[in-house]
């Protein structure tokens, strides 16, 4: 895949405006898409689409190939007569600038077991050969999350290590009598996931149409409680009760002197690799269905990872260990033909790092709010970029660039006001033409940047709970015509507006 200069905006779905407590992938979601055409860019980075669970995390989901069906559209269910108007009459009262959980989720369970009984009462031929259709091409995973949800909810949503042994250890026997017993439950989850892919792929179709690319979310890990660990408990470090031996985290450095301890299961590399990786293939393949472009979370963790003993309560204790390497990346390209990723090396890289990147040709990330704590030489200001980069102001792991700047040491703030030849009045703004001015071939910046919002717009805290992505746009930003104007000028003036770049200017090589 080549890449031509252009720009775009970091937006989770679940930020968007809209009537049902989370943003959707109804209405607003293609209004969203009209206004990125609108003002010139051509991309939209979105984070991991996944079933969330504890947390509300992205990055902590059920499944690493399933859809979220809190993003399945009620207002797209009614026009297609899987809902009635009585059944959205007694929608809660909810808050529109933040997503709160607590209230949302019962809502649109009920919205879609509501849209169930219509299917199940009512659906015309044309719609259940579609649903049919679906569960055959999903099957190699779908089979799996199905049964899994449906364990999961008759069992009050405890994590799959403390169900029944026979169901933990998926005794055949046991899985076909909870089958045959709970038929409607695991319907009821397939169709959820049918109605999160329509929605979602008519969707992304609009925008590709527009010339929009979507850039999506692979995490390097997935969740222990998730249908991927139940299912193919032999890919991971379990031991016999399924429990983890070794979980993944980060060790200590100057973000947090006791590192990150992540949790996540590690992966048993040396069958992943026996199986030709795959179960990889199999999930890259997935994801690139509905979406353009990857973005690889902790790259640096395919050269090597930091193992830590389950027992462990921090990630101090812990050895780094070697990652799956070239072999992964050249069967992924032998199998899908190309590699359309981002390679996320931010944190302690190390040169194995950078070689593996830079061997497959993939463009690094620079934060540009990663770049004034040292001196002229920092490779995260703009005149040390390469071409094949992605240059951000900041992602969803960051403050917004207004609140990074008002909590920034003063040695810093000082020398980003020298750097950008600015006061720092309108930071964000300033940070944002940094980034757009540059050679990197892609840019981007969260909404909240466009918008100068401080620090109460946040999406995520890393190693928080409670208060994390929740933050939605307001429905004014569609008619907002400064802000709209400011967009549109910056993309012509850097030469990054959608369909201005010639095709001369496209990198050369692929990624």
């Amino acid at each position: 895949m080549r890449f031509i200069r252009s720009s775009g905006i970091i937006l989770h779905p679940t930020s968007l405006p809209g009537p049902d407590g989370i943003g959707d992938l109804g209405p607003e979601a293609y209004r969203w898409v009209n206004l990125l055409d609108k003002v010139g860019c051509s991309l939209w980075q979105v984070l991991a689409l996944g079933p969330t669970g504890y947390g509300d995390s992205p990055y902590q989901c059920f499944s690493a190939l399933a859809g979220n069906p809190y993003l399945v559209s009620p207002a797209l269910l009614l026009a297609e007569g899987l809902l009635t108007r009585k059944d959205l009459a007694d929608r809660p009262d909810f808050p529109v600038d933040k997503v709160n959980y607590g209230d949302v989720i019962p809502w649109k369970m009920k919205i879609l077991d509501r849209a169930f009984h219509h299917f199940q009462r009512s659906a015309s031929p044309a719609l259940q050969a579609e649903v049919a259709e679906f569960k055959n091409e999903h099957a190699f995973w779908l089979d799996d999350f199905g049964l899994f949800m449906a364990i999961k909810e008759a069992n009050r949503g405890v994590s799959w290590k403390d169900w029944p042994e026979a169901l933990r250890s998926r005794d055949p026997q046991a899985l076909r009598e909870f089958t045959e017993n709970h038929v409607e439950a695991i319907q009821r989850h397939e169709l959820r996931q049918f109605l999160f892919f329509k929605q979602w792929r008519a969707l992304r179709k609009f925008a590709n149409e527009k010339g929009i690319q979507i850039i999506g979310d692979v995490p390097i890990f997935v969740a222990y409680d998730s249908a991927e660990t139940w299912s193919h408990p032999e890919l991971f470090y379990l031991n016999e009760k399924g429990l983890p031996t070794v979980v993944a985290g980060v060790p200590p450095d100057y973000f947090s002197r006791t590192g990150q301890l992540w949790g996540n299961p590690l992966y048993r590399w040396d069958l992943h690799r026996k199986s030709g990786y795959e179960w990889w293939i199999q999930r890259l393949s997935a994801t690139l269905q509905i979406v353009d472009i990857v973005r690889l979370d902790h790259f640096r963790g395919f050269a090597g990872y930091w193992e830590i003993p389950a027992k462990m309560t921090t990630a101090v204790v812990g050895k780094w260990k070697p990652g799956p390497g070239a072999s992964l990346f050249q069967a992924i390209d032998k199998a899908l033909g190309g590699l359309p990723i981002i390679a996320e090396d931010l944190g302690k890289i190390t040169p194995d790092v950078v070689a593996l990147r830079e061997q497959f040709k993939l463009p690094g990330m620079k934060l540009l709010q990663f770049a004034f704590s040292t001196d002229s030489s920092d490779p995260f200001l703009p005149h040390n970029y390469p071409t094949n980069c992605v240059a951000y102001t900041g992602t969803h792991d960051n403050d917004t660039s207004r609140g990074w700047y008002r909590t920034a040491p003063e040695s810093e703030r000082d020398f980003c006001r020298r750097y950008l030849a600015r006061s720092g009045d309108d930071i964000a703004w300033d940070m944002i033409r940094a980034i757009w001015s540059s050679v990197a071939e892609l840019t981007l910046a969260p909404l909240q940047d466009f918008l100068s919002l401080g620090s109460q717009a946040r999406m995520n805290l890393p190693g928080t709970t409670g208060n994390n992505w929740s933050w939605r746009m307001s429905v004014d930003v569609f008619t907002n015509l400064d802000l709209i104007s400011r967009i549109t000028e910056a993309n012509y003036l850097y030469y990054r507006t959608k369909g201005m770049v010639k095709e001369e200017s496209v990198m050369q090589g692929h990624i």
